[in-house]
């Protein structure tokens, strides 16, 4: 039998450490130990696992610094509920139309991602990263002066106001302007979450482990040497650019149908910086460490609630003590070591049982 290659095995694993998260998780929410607050924090923490593992691919495996993911996650978000509006009395379920404003959502981010970065992707360092942060502001103002209705005539778009419409019958205003998008059917669920998970999983695991993967990291690790040999920067760096700006999409358009009103203001400058501090925190190229860090400082908040007036105190001191951690030499091999003693101990048995069999068979 062909021995599975590390890549391979650490794939599998992550899957693996996803689903089953996934069934523990639902196994605690059908057996009613979860609070409603918490359960109402699991699709967002899907969403945000995908956008860290997205970026991740961006700032941790291109090398390139955006601050405008956020921006990319509202085209999604707006898009995925103009085509759920507009699907809304088509006859189709729920989920059927979900995945079509997911999919509907993504090809449009991808294309602003595509047309953003075929200019951008030329700068480097702190220049690339203003010009993606101007974008997340420029498409948050944009979206701030829509309006969108929607009716038996079809799609109706306008910059000023939504009074000069004249909507027939049955009509209504899907975005209004600085309001946002109102009446919003919520069709976003935590099993779509943790699928949205697996399919960025498999996206850029896939890339980053294909020949074009390869060569993202050679440009990043050296543009000169890359260069030499023929590999074209800027268009690797537009692949890993547009892929995660597809996969910011399809998440934000999960994170809008999961509200019954979205505004643009949710995806703000702000945003962008969370998305990136999960990258930071789980370590820049570190998959597993994005949704662990996601998964976290999503859910930290909620947990301190309890100590409302100082939680995000406690947040931002639970921040610090990680990147202190993270870059403490010592704290990591502590760290290690316990691993390793642990890991030592659950395979001692069987090494035993081996060595026994081997022996007797002698």
């Amino acid at each position: 039998m062909k021995k599975l290659s590390k890549n391979t095995v650490y794939n599998l694993s992550t899957y693996g450490i996803v689903i089953v998260a996934y069934l523990i998780v639902q196994g605690i929410v059908l057996a009613g130990g979860l609070s409603n607050q918490i359960r109402g924090q699991l699709v967002p923490i899907c969403v945000y696992i995908s956008l860290a593992i997205s970026l991740n691919l961006v700032s941790g495996v291109s090398g390139e610094l955006s601050l405008g993911h956020a921006g990319f996650m509202s085209v999604g978000a707006f898009s995925g509920v103009i085509v759920a509006a507009a699907l809304r009395d088509s006859g189709m379920g729920g989920v059927p139309i979900l995945i079509i404003s997911m999919i509907v959502g993504g090809v449009i981010s991808g294309i602003a991602g595509l047309i953003i970065g075929i200019p951008v992707l030329r700068l480097r360092g702190d220049y690339l990263a203003i010009v993606t942060l101007a974008f997340g502001e420029i498409i948050k103002n944009i979206i701030n002066n829509l309006y969108v209705a929607v009716d038996a005539r079809g799609l109706h778009f306008s910059m000023t106001s939504a009074d000069g419409f004249n909507l027939s019958e049955g009509g209504r205003v899907v975005i209004n302007g600085p309001m946002g998008a109102t009446g919003i059917t919520k069709l976003a669920s935590f099993t779509m979450g943790v699928v949205l998970i697996i399919f960025t999983l498999f996206v850029v695991l896939g890339t980053i482990n294909s020949r074009h993967g390869r060569a993202i990291m050679a440009a990043r690790d050296n543009r000169i040497a890359a260069d030499s040999v023929g590999i074209s920067v800027t268009r690797c760096k537009l692949l890993a650019f547009t892929v995660a700006a597809v996969l910011a999409g399809m998440a934000g358009a999960l994170y809008a149908m999961n509200y019954s009103t979205v505004a643009a203001k949710k995806f703000d400058f702000n945003t962008s910086i969370l998305i990136l501090v999960f990258v930071v925190l789980g370590g820049m190229g570190n998959i597993r460490g994005s949704i662990i860090a996601a998964a976290i400082l999503t859910l930290l908040p909620e947990l301190l609630r309890s100590v409302a007036d100082y939680r995000m105190l406690v947040y931002a001191i639970v921040l610090i003590l990680v990147m202190l951690a993270r870059n403490s030499t010592v704290l990591k091999n502590y760290i290690n070591n316990v691993v390793n003693g642990i890991v030592s101990r659950i395979k001692a048995p069987f090494s035993g049982r081996n060595g026994g069999k081997g022996g007797a068979s002698e």
